[in-house]
């Protein structure tokens, strides 16, 4: 275990059917830096999680409403996907808004999967490079951005990945990229 994102709190935007995996193990690496992590979601409760889009996975339970969610209480943004999952985000005016005010405000944000999808309903895609799941490349092209088919893709402050598979090298540059973004100057 290491400390290098002790004293920083994420926010990590889910909803119902998430990718368990894709919350799962960027918030385990994330604990592992020493980061706090708050799941921000759509309603209160539970969020029920899927694996592989289709069998049930269990649930998170949530930390604070998105409508009642400030990004100023934030270092950095999580955005997991699922293809339900982001899917609903995008169409509440409240999950954009928060994470058009994160990538607004150069917090770093970390997105996989399907997860760029309320990056770009939020507007915020225009000339970024990035990466994300095959089926939703082409919403990211129209939505301004440079998609390439890349493990994990820096561009700046946004962090991407394709998938599950792409898992351990999403979180390893997580970690590193949270962690030069969020030290003193």
């Amino acid at each position: 275990m290491t400390e290098e994102l002790h004293g920083k709190k994420v926010a990590i935007l889910a909803t119902d059917g998430v990718e368990r995996v894709e919350l799962e193990e960027p918030r385990g690496a994330l604990h592992g830096a020493g980061a706090e992590t708050e799941l921000v979601s759509l309603h209160t409760g539970q969020i029920n999680a899927r694996q592989m889009d289709i069998d049930p996975a269990g649930t998170f339970p949530v930390d604070k409403q998105v409508a009642d969610a400030a990004v100023r209480d934030y270092d950095a943004l999580l955005l997991p996907g699922g293809t339900m999952n982001p899917d609903q985000l995008r169409t509440d005016p409240d999950a954009v808004r928060f994470a058009r005010e994160f990538m607004e405000a150069g917090k770093p944000v970390a997105t996989i999967c399907h997860g760029p999808w309320t990056l770009a309903e939020a507007g915020t895609l225009s000339g970024r490079h990035l990466t994300s799941w095959p089926s939703i490349r082409t919403d990211l092209r129209n939505a301004g951005a440079e998609v390439v088919d890349e493990e994990v893709v820096v561009d700046g402050r946004l962090i991407s990945s394709r998938g599950p598979h792409d898992l351990p090298a999403f979180c390893n540059a997580v970690v590193r990229e949270f962690t030069g973004a969020l030290q003193p100057a």
